[in-house]
């Protein structure tokens, strides 16, 4: 898509990789159309400290070209373009770049939260708007540059590096006796939690009805189409969580993009209650508040999932949720697009399961009862 930039054009942005990859830092491949986008967006790339530019594309096939000689960290990728599109091509570019990860770069449009929504539940990590003109200022800057940071593994922006590793991930826990039997699965979702959340939710059999609760990080113009795209992959009637909604047994929640879901109680049913009250992680909807309102509210009789994402949003609640008996699965290193989210509930001490989306399905339906596997001691 083509973007009016205040950046002079002269200044041409290459069609062709870097010649040095070997400097340490985090490289970055930017792929757009736009020759004002590319060249306003290798500026920001190259003043940020400890990233590189790995190269540029004006289009998805030269992306895959240069992919295949060009190591890259993180694809900074425009899904409206020109010939095979952002979208289509994803999944050759995910395929013949495996390491890297990939922020789409997003129109304002509804076709644009539609794509968005669909590349992430393919395996794009992350989502960054695309501003109107004039936009491209410092904290668009700061915000995509941290973007990239977390990505690429910069332990500062939320991305523990270390953790990133498999072998610096903890040893997957056994399953603890669930205490409580649980009334509501919870999950929390960030950077890299849509694909991971596609892969817990697909397949779920028609004997596990409990009502699903998911608070995941997106701008609020996204969250129907993400609402939308959830009912398609569960199979599952999925509402939008608005002030008073029911909670019903076999169908998802989500919240909204603008408040908190909270849960309370309203005679023999559990309803939602939206909040805008700030949380500590600065997150909106916030993992924590869910939780937290879970914990109280059902008495610890909840299983919650803490998927890819940065930050440590979900970390507060979950320990909330534990001290009333609840349990706390997360997502593994390996898999993670960031571990920030579940790498802060294991390295607490609070995840008695740490693996991978699949595994994770699987353990939830043990844990409730739906496949057998072991004896539970519920309370």
């Amino acid at each position: 898509m083509s973007t009016q930039s205040p950046l002079s054009r002269s200044a041409a942005s290459t069609e062709k990789p870097e010649a040095d990859h070997q400097d340490a830092g985090i490289r970055v491949m930017i792929v757009d159309d736009s020759l004002t986008v590319r060249t306003v967006f290798k500026r920001m790339v190259e003043s940020g400290r400890g990233l590189k530019i790995a190269g540029t594309a004006s289009s998805a096939e030269r992306a895959i070209a240069q992919l295949k000689n060009t190591p890259t960290d993180v694809i900074l990728l425009d899904l409206e373009m020109p010939g095979i599109g952002g979208l289509d091509a994803l999944p050759e570019i995910l395929e013949t770049a495996p390491d890297a990860q990939v922020l789409v770069v997003s129109s304002l449009t509804q076709d644009g939260a539609e794509h968005t929504v669909a590349a992430l539940s393919l395996g794009a990590a992350d989502t960054m708007l695309k501003p109107r003109p004039g936009g491209f200022n410092d904290e668009y800057r700061e915000q995509l540059l941290g973007k990239i940071r977390a990505l690429g593994g910069d332990a500062s922006d939320g991305g523990d590096a270390s953790a990133q590793s498999a072998a610096a991930t903890p040893a997957k826990a056994r399953i603890a006796p669930a205490r409580k039997r649980p009334e509501v699965l919870a999950i929390g979702a960030s950077t890299g939690g849509i694909h991971a959340l596609n892969q817990v939710l697909r397949d779920l059999p028609a004997a596990f009805d409990l009502p699903i609760l998911i608070t995941q990080h997106l701008p609020a113009s996204f969250i129907p189409v993400f609402a939308r795209q959830i009912e398609m992959a569960s199979g599952r009637t999925t509402h939008i969580a608005e002030e008073g909604t029911v909670i019903r047994a076999g169908e998802v929640a989500i919240a909204t993009g603008h408040g908190h879901m909270l849960v309370r109680r309203s005679g023999s049913q559990l309803v939602t209650k939206t909040s805008s009250a700030p949380a500590r992680s600065g997150c909106m909807p916030s993992v924590d508040p869910m939780l937290s309102s879970i914990a109280k509210t059902c008495e610890g009789h909840a299983l919650a999932l803490i998927l890819s994402g940065m930050g440590r949003d979900g970390a507060e609640g979950a320990e909330e949720l534990v001290a009333a008996g609840g349990n706390v699965f997360a997502q593994d290193a390996e898999t993670s697009a960031v571990w920030g989210m579940p790498g802060a509930v294991t390295k607490a001490g609070l995840a008695s399961l740490v693996a991978p989306p699949e595994e994770l399905r699987e353990a939830v339906l043990s844990h409730t009862g739906v496949v057998k596997a072991g004896a539970a001691a519920w309370k």
